[in-house]
């Protein structure tokens, strides 16, 4: 059954009485589970797994407040023979962020914080470009991405991993991260602002994020065996290795601490998303916001963080699949109508690993995909799967529907935005790149050099070891930094200084594929030079 709201009536509960949105509709009762419909969600993952190739899965579903389903696939490291489990450990990634809002809405409870505290009044080191911004910024403005910075800026202080940044390091590059929009002005996902967020979260409750997580969350609601922070791997179980495919094939990626069985260290993102947890877990949390356990949050509080905070744009594939017509962001979670049904979800990505979790809270409703290999369209085809069983499931569409229409989105795209043409690349010469040449420092992300080595001119980045490089030349004069590990798969076009290279004059990077994650935020960097190569 769909919620017949009509769409004024929601828009205006979700953006003119935002509270309104969390309770507009009673629950719409779904009807049991029989064994058919389970046959269908297992058919579904397995055609997800066969098409896409992953080398592990774990889905949960949730129907009417009861877990109906749990399908777990493949193994913890391709070709290792160990199996995925329902208590597996997955990185969930920016899930995580909802994680660190509830957190923050715990402590409003507690009467410790308020939502429109200045983030000066808990963390007086805190510093934006521009001064205004700094002294208004609120505490919930950290977290729905309104601050005018531009998409993912600041990004190459979390990742690749690892590098040298620490916590301390995020909150004092910000002042050096120039806005792009005016404050609070439109939506750009940062995940920054949420290393603030947890950092601010420890500041009050006088206690490390990770410990507060564990002690707010993790302990209350059962889901003990999700692990943040650093923990020892040899303690918790079953633990996902992160894949990247490689001439066709799933290749484990390695981690630090794995090797010896030891410590999982802390990482500078860990409240933007450094969560792990296994699909047993992340049901006991889906379960949560389904059905409230009194009193572990307010009602009060629960409708905050599903209140629609900031618009977001709506894209042509959300109208066209779900025919949405509002998009916004609460505290951690984004929020949407799919059908005319109220949508409440976020996604997960990190190299190697992703995750979705979705809600129908009319429904109480809901699903959860953890994947341990490159899985961004397996996630979107497996995810609109099983969304639409609940919200249009006369359509009969399947995952090999929703992949079909993921490769000729991606064909469109490449058709329109072909990637440049970068086969005429030669290592660099050390005479003609003379301009090149030296130690350059950015004021957020520390020193470059780029300096002669055995195979050409190297680009090696002072505190983020994997952003290492070699500098080559295309045809028509253009440089780029084709990078070491495999893992950067990001190439960066390389803009000289346009004057002198001692007079102040700036080197620059952006991005040769149009298309590449926004974290790599080359757009943010502006170098200077320093010195001669040693």
């Amino acid at each position: 059954m769909r919620r017949t709201l009509p769409f004024a009536a929601a828009l205006a509960a979700a953006f003119l009485f935002p509270a309104a949105a969390a309770i507009a509709a009673a629950p719409a009762a779904s009807p049991p589970v029989d064994a058919d419909a389970r046959a269908a969600i297992a058919r579904a993952v397995d055609e997800t797994v066969a098409r896409y190739g992953l080398p592990g899965i774990a889905v949960g579903v949730i129907e009417d407040g009861r877990v109906v389903a749990v399908e777990t696939r493949g193994e913890l490291a391709a070709g290792a023979g160990q199996p995925v489990t329902s208590a597996t450990l997955f990185k969930i990634a920016s899930n995580t962020k909802a994680m660190t809002a509830a957190v923050l809405a715990r402590l409003v409870d507690q009467g410790r914080l308020r939502w429109d505290d200045p983030v000066v009044k808990h963390l007086p080191q805190f510093r934006m470009h521009d001064p205004w911004v700094t002294v208004n910024m609120q505490v919930r403005d950290l977290l729905i991405h309104n601050s005018g910075l531009g998409l993912g800026a600041g990004d190459l202080m979390l990742w690749p991993e690892p590098n040298t940044f620490t916590r301390a390091d995020v909150i004092a590059g910000l002042e050096h991260l120039k806005p792009v929009t005016s404050f609070r002005s439109g939506y750009a996902y940062d995940n920054l602002l949420y290393v603030v967020a947890g950092e601010l979260a420890a500041a009050v409750a006088g206690v490390p994020y990770d410990e507060l997580v564990r002690r707010e969350i993790f302990v209350p609601l059962g889901m003990e065996g999700c692990r943040v922070g650093s923990w020892r791997l040899d303690q918790a179980g079953s633990v996902a290795l992160p894949h990247r495919r490689v001439d066709g094939r799933n290749m484990p990626m390695d981690e630090r601490g794995r090797g010896d069985g030891g410590m999982v260290p802390d990482i500078t993102s860990m409240a933007a998303g450094g969560i792990r947890c296994g699909v047993d877990d992340m049901l006991k949390w889906m379960r949560m916001w389904l059905d409230p356990p009194d009193p572990w949050l307010s009602p009060g509080q629960r409708r905050a963080v599903w209140t629609a905070h900031m618009p977001m744009p709506v894209s042509t594939r959300m109208r066209e699949w779900d025919g949405t017509h509002f998009s916004a962001y609460g505290y951690g979670w984004r929020l949407s109508d799919v059908g005319g049904e109220w949508k409440v979800a976020h996604t997960g990505t990190l190299d190697g690993m992703y995750s979705s979790l979705v809600l129908l809270p009319d429904r109480r409703s809901g699903f959860v995909i953890l994947i341990n290999g490159e899985g961004e369209a397996a996630r979107t085809a497996l995810g609109q799967a099983l969304l639409q069983r609940y919200t249009d499931p006369a359509s009969g569409h399947g995952v090999a529907h929703y992949a079909g229409l993921l490769e000729r989105e991606r064909a469109q795209r490449a058709e329109a935005q072909p990637l440049p043409d970068t086969s005429s690349r030669r290592p660099a010469r050390r005479d003609e790149a003379a301009p090149l040449l030296g130690v350059w420092r950015d004021p957020w992300f520390g020193e470059v050099a780029l300096c002669p080595r055995t195979d050409g001119i190297g680009f090696v980045s002072t505190r983020s070891p994997l952003m290492a490089g070699r500098v080559m030349r295309l045809a028509d004069g253009r440089w780029l930094v084709d990078w070491d590990a495999d893992g950067v798969d990001a190439e960066a076009w390389l803009h000289p200084p346009s004057r002198g290279r001692d007079d102040g004059a700036t080197l620059a990077l952006s991005h040769v594929d149009p298309d590449a994650d926004f974290s790599y935020d080359y757009a943010d960097l502006a170098f200077t030079r320093l010195r001669d190569c040693p």
